[in-house]
């Protein structure tokens, strides 16, 4: 398993999506810093303490990379049924199902790995900033990043499974852009910030599409047999 990973990350070149990951996190501090100049339309400020600040970076996170993580199952696994290039993997002594499995754990560690390294990054630059302008109020003490590292990563976990819910749609039509509009559908119902509340803060929420998210997962890997790909 560990092989073919290796194999899926030479093949598609993935230092090209880790840049465009770097590039993301750079623009989403950009808007941060944006969003701290200015206030909202009642005169408050957006980052009224450091949980506000940890929600929306969380916000952010999870929902630029599950979108990258469409991309990827676009690239990984859906674009290649659609030219049937996947014939050619089929064609060697390795299961099918180990083939599709090692995509999909590529995109599970992918995603994980890009909101966790998010998360830090735009907290760490955040308050290094603050540090200088004092926008956001109050003290920044290790309780409260202790609890916060405990939500943002089960959080993150949980996004990483989420995340191959628009494989099930993809795969109906082996088409990119569905995979990635249901991606948009997925970010705008869990990620869509409504007075600091959003639907991944009801824990079942995320728990029920990350379980929703593996099911599908597992469902592709165990029926691939019986995908005609001619």
């Amino acid at each position: 398993m560990l092989n073919l990973m290796k194999l899926e990350l030479k093949k598609f070149k993935m230092m090209g999506y880790i840049r465009g990951a770097a590039i993301a996190n750079v623009i989403i501090f950009g808007l941060m810093l944006l969003m701290s100049y200015t206030p909202e339309l009642d005169g408050t400020i957006i980052f009224q303490d450091y949980a506000a600040l940890f929600s929306m970076v969380d916000v952010f996170a999870r929902g630029t990379f599950i979108i990258f993580a469409a991309v990827l199952l676009g690239r990984l696994v859906i674009d290649e049924f659609n030219h049937k290039t996947i014939t050619v993997l089929f064609m060697y002594p390795i299961k099918r199902q180990k083939i599709i499995a090692a995509k999909l754990v590529v995109v599970i560690i992918f995603t994980f790995l890009c909101i966790v390294a998010s998360i830090v990054f735009l907290s760490t630059m955040y308050f290094i900033f603050n540090s200088f302008t004092h926008f956001v109020s109050g003290e920044l003490t290790m309780t409260l990043v202790a609890q916060q590292a405990v939500k943002l990563g089960f959080n993150a976990l949980a996004s990483s499974f989420m995340a191959l819910i628009p494989l099930y749609f993809g795969m109906r039509k082996y088409s990119v852009p569905t995979t990635i509009v249901s991606s948009v559908i997925t970010v705008l119902l869990t990620c869509s910030n409504n007075g600091g509340f959003n639907l991944n803060d009801i824990i079942i929420i995320p728990i029920l599409l990350a379980v929703v998210g593996a099911i599908i997962g597992y469902m592709a890997i165990r029926k691939i047999d019986q995908i005609d790909i001619l």
